[in-house]
């Protein structure tokens, strides 16, 4: 197969724009085909259960290493996670100040070596490739995010990532 002829790989990611700056993002992982591998959702019988997360074996391992970004990286804060079947939901903010003269990893960075330290710990690798990210760039988004987090796990049946 020729160098022309071979499927080319979209572009994820925003030219020119520093992943290492202040900022909050948006970050979605998946497992590799999606495989259910990290939790399952208990959606509750009656209204007044809400939903509940049961990690799995390699799910505690995904949130261990969730918790460890901050210590790893002090200028990134986890705001806010949730860890469904098949893919992880993180809101990271990045912050450098001027006090600080750390150089912020880039966001491919830190989320390139939770995988590989989650996949470490499990033994095999268990992500897909890449990942999906968004720039929160308003009050209001950064609200509908943190909403959309949290209500992933009510929501699981009608999930993109579901099936």
């Amino acid at each position: 197969m020729e160098k022309d002829s071979l499927p080319q790989r979209k572009r994820i990611r925003l030219r020119e724009y520093d992943y290492s700056d202040n900022g909050v993002y948006f970050i979605t992982v998946c497992t590799k085909e999606r495989q259910k591998i990290l939790s399952h959702v208990d959606v509750g019988a009656t209204i007044g259960r809400p939903p509940k997360v049961v990690l799995t074996d390699c799910g505690r391992i995904v949130e261990e290493m969730i918790q460890e970004i901050p210590h790893r990286y002090p200028m990134i804060a986890v705001d806010n996670y949730v860890i469904m079947p098949n893919h992880v939901h993180l809101l990271l903010f990045v912050y450098r100040t001027s006090g600080r003269p750390m150089v912020a990893p880039t966001i491919s960075r830190v989320i390139n070596q939770f995988k590989g330290a989650v996949s470490k710990r499990a033994g095999k690798s268990i992500w897909q490739t890449s990942f999906y990210d968004h720039i929160i760039r308003s009050e209001n988004d950064y609200r509908s995010v943190w909403e959309y987090i949290d209500m992933n796990p009510a929501r699981w049946t009608e999930d993109e990532y579901y099936n």
